[in-house]
């Protein structure tokens, strides 16, 4: 009889297959945006995003609810796509499969995951004191509660930001090799 490990064994190697493919298809996207300076713009508007999202949670109360939203739901949706766009040009380093890094890449990621974790725990503490020093004004829960939705926006951005301010240029002809071995 086989044991559980050795029974999910091939649907484990099918998934690591495709997670490869995956990275394969997407390292060949955005070629003319792989450079250092991209990522840096992107970085910032990023770090504008979650700006947003935090000015909109410090302002929110019933009087602006209008503005809460617009700042809130606008730097949400910048968020996404200036996020998104940043784990493409790095790699999806911060989120890949151990296994489908090299060492380097692993060493990255180890160092900026880390520093993310750590600033997160600090993120909270700070959003766990503003909830507390609202906590007796209106809408004190929902004022801390988006705070900390802000802040922990904040704390999952700072790998992607480190790793995309960090990274050196994509070699073009690294690409070029990629697709004649493909």
């Amino acid at each position: 009889m086989k044991s559980v490990r050795e029974r999910l064994h091939p649907a484990w190697e099918r998934h690591l297959e495709r997670m490869r493919a995956y990275e394969l298809r997407s390292a060949k996207r955005l070629p003319s945006w792989r450079t250092r300076q991209r990522r840096r713009r992107l970085a910032l508007v990023l770090l504008l995003a979650v700006a947003m999202m935090i000015t909109g949670a410090a302002l929110l109360d019933a009087h602006s609810i209008w503005i809460f939203f617009a700042l809130w739901l606008g730097g949400c949706l910048i968020w996404i796509v200036a996020w998104g766009l940043l784990r493409t040009l790095t790699g999806q380093m911060t989120s890949s499969f151990s296994s489908l890094l090299d060492e380097r890449e692993r060493e990255w990621r180890h160092r900026v995951t880390y520093f993310g974790f750590y600033v997160t725990i600090f993120l909270m503490l700070a959003a766990m004191l503003y909830t507390m020093i609202i906590s007796n004004q209106a809408e004190g829960a929902m004022r801390g509660a988006t705070m900390m939705g802000a802040l922990a926006f904040v704390g999952t951005t700072i790998p992607t930001a480190m790793l995309a301010w960090t990274l050196p240029d994509d070699d073009p002809e690294d690409l070029l090799e990629e697709s004649d071995h493909a």
